[in-house]
């Protein structure tokens, strides 16, 4: 019987994503991993075989956090449901930055092909919610029509980089940001 890990698969998970991060698919590796968690470099290979198989593993937890999040939401308030998919994004505003490096990864392991398959398909999933949002707002006329869809998709996801240079708790800061996004999108 063998010991038990120094730390959980989800301990693990999230110093990669932390690393994966700061340094860039690139600039990360196992061994700058083993340095950020207790015990021995081998024991991330009780959970994982290589770089790529955990990053893709990363990915697909911080997607699926956020998927389930915005599967959750209420749509029949449509400008309600685009003020909780702002907030859920800003949560994970760092997501296409980890998702910028999945090109990177080497598919050949099923494991790796399955995770990234995951990925496409819920980052399908969540455009596919956004864009039938912002159909439904322009419907009931909540939205400028004169503005392409693009155009408001666009800014929308422009909020979620925005500093918060007044350090509100993020509920608070994504609440402002939508209400001056809403402000000067909503159809007069």
């Amino acid at each position: 019987m063998g010991r038990r890990p120094s730390f959980t698969e989800t301990e693990l998970l999230e110093a990669a994503r932390r690393l994966i991060l700061e340094h860039g698919y690139d600039g990360f590796h196992l061994k700058l991993l083993s340095q950020h968690l207790p015990g021995a470099r081998s024991t991330i290979y009780q959970y994982f075989s290589n770089k790529d198989e955990l990053v893709a593993a990363c990915m697909k937890r911080v997607i699926s956090k956020v998927l389930t999040n915005a599967s959750s939401i209420d749509e029949t308030d449509t400008l309600a449901a685009l003020r909780q998919l702002l907030y859920i994004y800003m949560e994970e505003s760092r997501l296409h930055q980890l998702l910028g490096d999945a090109y990177k990864i080497k598919t050949e392991d099923a494991r790796v092909a399955h995770d990234l398959a995951y990925v496409e398909q819920a980052h399908s999933s969540l455009k596919e919610q956004l864009a039938r949002l912002f159909e439904q707002a322009q419907k009931e006329k909540l939205l400028r029509e004169d503005v392409p869809l693009p155009v408001l998709i666009g800014t929308f996801f422009n909020l979620i980089s925005t500093p918060n240079m007044m350090n509100l708790p993020a509920r608070q800061w994504s609440d402002l940001l939508f209400q001056t996004w809403i402000g000067g999108a909503r159809r007069k």
